[in-house]
Order: C-alpha cells, then sequence, then structure tokens
C-alpha cells in the first residue's frame, strides 16, 4: 500500500509500482469515481480493448441499497 499526497491544485502521483502493475501509461484516460468516501480510478479502454474484461466479476453489492429504479 502506497500513499500520496494531495497538491495545492487536489492533484495526486500515481506511485511507479502502482503504475506499472495496473499498466498505466503516458496519456492514459482514467475514470474517477467516488463512492462510500472511495475513490477508484479506472482505465478508459475501447470497445475492442475491454473485450472479456468482465470474466468472474463478482456483481454482489454494486449498488447501494438507497439506489433503486
Amino acid at each position: 500500500m502506497k500513499t500520496v499526497k494531495v497538491s495545492k491544485k487536489f492533484q495526486v502521483v500515481i506511485p511507479k509500482k502502482i503504475r506499472k502493475e495496473a499498466g498505466i501509461k503516458l496519456s492514459d484516460k482514467l475514470l474517477a469515481i467516488s463512492k462510500h468516501k472511495v475513490l477508484q480510478y479506472v482505465p478508459v479502454k475501447s470497445i475492442k480493448d475491454s473485450k472479456g474484461i468482465t470474466s468472474g466479476l463478482d456483481t454482489n453489492d454494486l449498488r447501494d441499497e438507497t439506489e433503486s429504479h
């Protein structure tokens, strides 16, 4: 686990080890998600590159209990 510091411009640097493990490269786009005060960054990929990424995905508890249609 790595700790990062938020700059005056509210920017953070993703540590090199984590960038390497996640396959993040210069100019990649990331989707920022905040849920239950937890921040997640998800790489934005093309449809072609996204094929098969949900294999084995656990869909339990993906929605808030307060979310309804």
